[in-house]
């Protein structure tokens, strides 16, 4: 998830915790016997973090920002003493991959898969040997990332690798696009728990920008099979295969209202103006509700760009 405008941030941060869960935030809650997940401050932009606790070693899931990734190391220096081995971006997102250097630093080896990668490289630009990208424009209004610097991971998997002990195993795995080209999901076969990353999160905390929602509705669809019983998602709080389902409904739904004003011949200034009915349509649906943002524009254009239309009018 990419920092909006300071203001509607501010805004947004607001409404989130004023909501039920904002307690969990930034305290650290066992799911499983040595299988942990931390909420993320929404008022800096932190994701979600998991880490497993292995007989020899910790795996973490996600780097957050390198001001989240601050927080969440001593809390899990608490819950153990082993070192933090592996840390995986299940994508390339600035508050899942930009902490990265700091783990490097700590000894560890950052993971994800080679579509994360790929999509890195097509926009942190500058740390690829182009013109400035993502990360020079982030480190211009946050002196945490400024502090830092970009570190790619470096173990890299097409579409699924394994962790196993024995006592753990975790499946980190790619099903298709979905909020990203390169999401990846860690899954916990013995225990069913699964952490998503930004493909679910939880509540109206979706960034649409670089996904695909076509695919990202397949995708889901074989998330489901997988048969999680507890879900740790990249933003909001941790549930039950309920995130899944409600994160599909909600994609389905705005997919079906653009469309359906696609197929109707609007001009993207009708859609537009169509917004508030737009909003109410999927709000009929209470598991959809809980996903639709205050303002609903920047999810509107992509389904409709993606349909084949242009770009709304600003």
């Amino acid at each position: 998830m990419n920092l909006p405008r300071p203001t509607s941030f501010v805004l947004l941060a607001f409404v989130l915790l004023a909501r039920p869960g904002f307690a969990q935030i930034n305290t650290v809650q066992t799911v499983a016997p040595g299988v942990y997940f931390h909420e993320g401050d929404p008022r800096r932009g932190h994701s979600n973090n998991g880490w497993i606790v292995f007989d020899d070693f910790v795996l973490v899931i996600d780097a957050n920002y390198p001001s989240g990734a601050k927080i969440v190391m001593p809390q899990i220096a608490a819950t153990t003493e082993k070192p933090v081995r592996f840390v995986f971006n299940t994508h390339h997102h600035a508050d899942h991959a930009y902490g990265n250097q700091l783990w490097a630093d700590a000894g560890a080896t950052i993971v994800s898969s080679t579509a994360a990668l790929a999509e890195l490289k097509s926009v942190e630009t500058g740390a690829f040997g182009g013109e400035p990208g993502r990360w020079e424009t982030s480190a211009k209004t946050r002196p945490d990332v400024a502090a830092t610097k970009l570190k790619p991971p470096v173990l890299l998997f097409p579409r699924d690798l394994f962790v196993d002990d024995g006592r753990h195993r975790v499946e980190l795995l790619w099903l298709g696009a979905g909020h990203t080209k390169g999401d990846a999901y860690a899954w916990l076969p013995k225990e069913k728990i699964l952490f998503t990353g930004d493909a679910c999160v939880n509540g109206p905390r979706n960034n649409v920008n670089d996904g695909d929602l076509g695919e990202w509705i397949k995708t889901l669809e074989l998330v489901k099979q997988l048969g999680a019983e507890k879900v740790c998602p990249g933003h909001g709080p941790m549930g039950g295969p309920e995130i899944i389902v409600n994160q599909q409904v909600y994609l389905i739904a705005l997919r079906r209202e653009v469309k359906a004003l696609m197929d109707a011949h609007k001009t993207p200034a009708q859609v537009k103006a169509a917004l508030p009915d737009i909003a109410a349509a999927i709000k009929q649906d209470p598991r959809a509700a809980i996903y639709a943002p205050p303002n609903l524009t920047a999810h509107v254009q992509k389904a409709w760009t993606e349909l084949g239309g242009e770009p709304l009018p600003k």
